[in-house]
């Protein structure tokens, strides 16, 4: 019984959680909106002529799926930033905030 506690303080300490560097958050950020910033100009290229034609939807369905990943990944690191500078913050707080930060950064971006 006294071995079963050892090996659980063990996996206690060893899962403990590690928040990560501010850098690769940053780095990460930075990767993000550089895949929604190719995803937008993909989109923007896009006709709707051309969309007649089924060999076509491959790069534009592409640039939705990747753009829409990259932007809710914006979206949650915004929501972990504002949660992380705000602790008492709420998390469907600090998460409404993160959209609101990100779609108006991808309105100025298609210059609406």
């Amino acid at each position: 019984m006294a071995e079963m506690s050892e090996v659980e303080a063990l996996l206690r300490s060893a899962l403990v959680p590690v928040e990560p560097s501010e850098a690769l958050s940053d780095r990460l950020q930075q990767t993000l909106s550089e895949i929604t910033d190719l995803a937008v100009e993909e989109l923007a290229d896009w006709e709707l002529s051309s969309m007649s034609d089924p060999r076509n939807w491959g790069p534009t369905v592409a640039a939705v799926v990747a753009g829409g990943a990259a932007a809710t990944g914006l979206v949650v690191l915004s929501a972990r930033r504002q949660r992380r500078r705000n602790r008492s913050s709420d998390p469907l707080h600090a998460l409404e905030h993160g959209l609101r930060e990100v779609s108006s950064d991808l309105r100025s971006r298609l210059g609406r």
